[in-house]
């Protein structure tokens, strides 16, 4: 196992990478081309899983149990520990690397809803458009207007 400044530096390097992959989901989300989507998605995954563990990495390391608080835990065995500057800092930028994450994951979130949205709103038209056919072709089913307005009136 790991000592805690390599587990926090560690953690940094994985968030940091977190981050790109949202700002290249987000590109992706402002684009007109979701194919890349399902395999940023499961780097995403992939990376909580490797953040996850290192969590519990540290948590064994400071000594709490899954019911306590890791940010208060590390925040006290930092006040006793003043010597520990690196792992101060990678503590600090951790936190501020992790707020980005946040903020940008909600901000992707919002677009994923506009999507959905627009989609939505896409299929109501065209079920209302479907709904609204009132011309039956020769087998007795609804027919598609042709788009000539003398034939689509008779």
């Amino acid at each position: 196992m790991d000592d805690l400044g390599t587990i926090t530096a560690r953690e940094v390097v994985l968030i940091g990478r977190f981050i790109e992959l949202l700002k290249e989901e987000q590109e992706t989300l402002c684009g007109a081309n979701p194919a890349p989507l399902p395999e940023i998605g499961a780097a995403k995954v992939a990376l909580v899983g490797q953040l996850n563990e290192l969590e519990n990495e540290r948590r064994t390391v400071l000594g709490i149990g899954s019911e306590e608080k890791t940010r208060s835990a590390m925040e006290s065995w930092l006040v006793a520990n003043p010597a520990q500057q690196q792992i101060a800092h990678d503590w600090q930028m951790l936190l501020a690397l992790a707020s980005e994450a946040k903020q940008l994951h909600e901000l992707n979130a919002g677009l994923v809803t506009l999507h959905l949205q627009h989609t939505g709103d896409a299929l109501h038209i065209l079920d209302s458009r479907r709904a609204t056919d009132s011309l039956y072709g020769s087998d007795g089913q609804a027919a598609a207007p042709s788009g000539s307005r003398i034939v689509d009136s008779a």
